[in-house]
């Protein structure tokens, strides 16, 4: 019985992680929005202060209290690199100006398409078949992407393009952040992947900003936010996610952290008064029906 018990609790574990992590990455769109809209941080500027004081408090922490774990092996940088550039600097640029752009609801919602994104790479890429299922899954996120951008409202439409096109690169990057992450914590500590990846994105994104990045850096209270955005949403959650990576398969974190867009569109109607409207609704039921069919394909 107890052995069954020890067997069991690891997993029990990891769905705490995950869960945890889809609860504070949910809380993102809040802090972006607050970020651009009440301190007058551009969103480069958002997506940069998130990536490098991640970085500096993970740096700070694996040097007092593990100095063995910032070693990594040569042959493992360019994964490494590749991560930063694409799951972290990417992501946080076309997730910030998702939200900017779009609303805290709809972008949540099209970052979502992520594994249909993983689907038609793995395809392309890699040889892997498309069965029914999987060819209904796409259907199905496709057609809820088209719901939740109304493109049958070209005016709509035209408002909202690149907020929809960054939101599905969200998507994208995201998914290819899943997989980066899973391939580096096999052969490291979460603490050291996720160092690495913000480090190195932190990189790519420095020569991105001007100086109305560091302008708004004048008011004390943005300091303290841009650190509690640092260790919740960014660290914690993370963290949280990778060590979830550990004692979960891939899929099953997936479709657990689509708690996500459902927790972040509670948080936009309660605290921005964002509503989806029917329609986009409907498409994000269809968007997180095809990420659950194509967990179980």
């Amino acid at each position: 019985m107890s052995n069954g018990l020890e067997r069991r609790s690891p997993r029990a574990v990891g769905y705490v992680q995950v869960m945890g992590a889809a609860a504070l990455w949910a809380t993102l769109g809040l802090f972006y929005t607050g970020f651009i809209d009440v301190y007058g941080v551009p969103p480069l500027g958002v997506a940069f202060y998130r990536a490098a004081l991640g970085f500096a408090i993970l740096l700070l922490i694996l040097a007092i209290v593990r100095p063995a774990r910032l070693r990594v092996s040569v042959r493992d940088l360019p994964l490494l690199v590749l991560f930063g550039l694409v799951g972290v600097a990417a992501f946080f640029i076309t997730y910030v100006y998702a939200i900017h752009l779009a609303g805290m609801a709809v972008a949540v919602v099209l970052m979502y398409t992520a594994p249909a994104w993983v689907t038609l790479i793995a395809w392309r890429l890699f040889g892997e078949g498309l069965g029914w299922a999987k060819l209904t899954a796409l259907g199905l996120a496709f057609v809820g992407c088209a719901l939740v951008a109304r493109v049958w409202n070209p005016s709509q439409v035209r408002l909202n393009l690149v907020g929809v096109l960054c939101g599905l690169g969200a998507g994208l990057t995201y998914g290819l952040y899943t997989i980066f992450n899973k391939m580096a914590v096999r052969r490291y500590s979460p603490w050291t992947v996720m160092m690495y990846a913000l480090g190195f994105g932190a990189a790519f994104l420095l020569p991105l900003q001007s100086a109305t990045t560091f302008r708004p850096l004048r008011q004390p209270m943005l300091i303290v936010w841009l650190l509690v955005l640092a260790v919740g949403p960014t660290l914690g959650a993370a963290l949280l996610h990778a060590m979830s990576l550990q004692r979960l398969p891939a899929s099953v974190v997936s479709i657990v952290a689509t708690l996500e867009p459902a927790i972040a569109t509670v948080l936009a109607w309660v605290f921005l008064r964002e509503r989806l409207g029917v329609d986009q609704i409907v498409g994000g039921v269809l968007i997180l029906g095809g990420v659950l069919l194509l967990q179980r394909s």
